[in-house]
């Protein structure tokens, strides 16, 4: 199923590349901010985050959620995990795992936000890279 773009939306990708196509979106479509302007301007709240990690997380559905509506959280989450260390790797070129799961997640997510923290990071560069991400999500073995 085609997950389509929108911020209101209570429809929840659960496979890696749809989850960083649908952050690619949001980071087209709330920009991206950097250091204590985070969460600065029309269309960015706390549960809208303009920057690289926090569009993965929303695309995760963090805070989109609806009461009533049942997900299967734990492959969304696997998802979630599996788009950024796909990030990550497509970032820095290389894998870049842990020798422990949760050590791997923690090193992920710090590779991306050094990445997004670089001066000069536009919205449209994560885009670029959340697609090149999900390219390589649609030809790799979970």
């Amino acid at each position: 199923m085609q997950i389509r773009y929108s911020p209101e939306s209570i429809v929840i990708a659960d496979t890696p590349a749809a989850i960083l196509e649908w952050a690619a979106h949001h980071i087209e479509h709330v920009g991206i901010h950097q250091g204590p302007r985070l969460f600065d301007g029309p269309g960015r709240t706390a549960l809208l985050p303009c920057w690289p990690r926090g569009a993965l997380e929303v695309a995760a559905g963090e805070g989109r959620g609806a009461a009533g509506r049942t997900y299967d959280w734990d492959r969304i989450n696997h998802a979630r995990d599996e788009a950024f260390a796909l990030l990550a790797e497509t970032l820095t070129g290389h894998p870049a795992d842990a020798d422990h799961p949760t050590a791997a997640k923690d090193r992920h997510r710090d590779l991306i936000d050094r990445w997004s923290a670089e001066p000069g990071r536009t919205a449209a560069d994560v885009a670029r890279a959340f697609r090149a991400a999900a390219a390589r999500a649609d030809h790799a073995l979970f």
